[in-house]
């Protein structure tokens, strides 16, 4: 049975052909990524990959055991049923037809604490960035009036602060 969508963070080092062999590691073995973002961390010498997939408690445990075997993967941690933060960000080209649309759709913006980020004659470009929920709840809610181009960062994720 597949469960929800599973988020592992992973510290890797900042070296050429991570990425592809960490990518190779999932397609090897039959598993989907849903989204998958690499960026520098604070030391330059390291990159944190955040990475959502599905799978059950045995396929997940067969992930990390196997990223943790690369060699230069430093740290695997499964987010999943922990309290962590994550967002994304997603840029939307939508169609308005009228004013009456244009004007529904700012207020949808506005709900969603999303910013337009361009308008021209019969289209408008917003830029919404928070929970995948949240902006999945978005999308559904605006594909009536016309999604033209759609581009979303995948998401990003750290551990809540430790209380003290």
């Amino acid at each position: 049975m597949i469960d929800d969508k599973h988020t592992i963070s992973v510290l890797v080092e900042n070296k050429f052909g991570v990425l592809a062999r960490v990518a190779g590691l999932f397609s090897g073995r039959g598993y989907n990524i849903s989204s998958l973002t690499v960026h520098e961390t604070e030391d330059p010498h390291f990159s944190k990959m955040t990475i959502v997939t599905t799978g059950d408690a045995a396929i997940l445990e067969q992930i990390d055991k196997q990223l943790s075997k690369l060699v230069d993967v430093i740290r695997v941690d499964d987010l999943t049923g922990s309290r962590f933060i994550e967002r994304e960000m997603a840029l939307i080209k939508l169609r308005t037809s009228s004013r009456e649309e244009q004007s529904q759709l700012i207020q949808l913006i506005e709900i969603f604490d999303g910013r337009i980020v361009s308008v021209s004659r019969g289209e408008m470009a917003v830029e919404l960035a928070g929970k995948s929920d949240r902006i999945d709840n978005f999308i559904e809610l605006v594909r009536d009036f016309g999604i033209i181009e759609m581009a979303r960062s995948g998401r990003v994720a750290i551990s809540r602060c430790e209380k003290k």
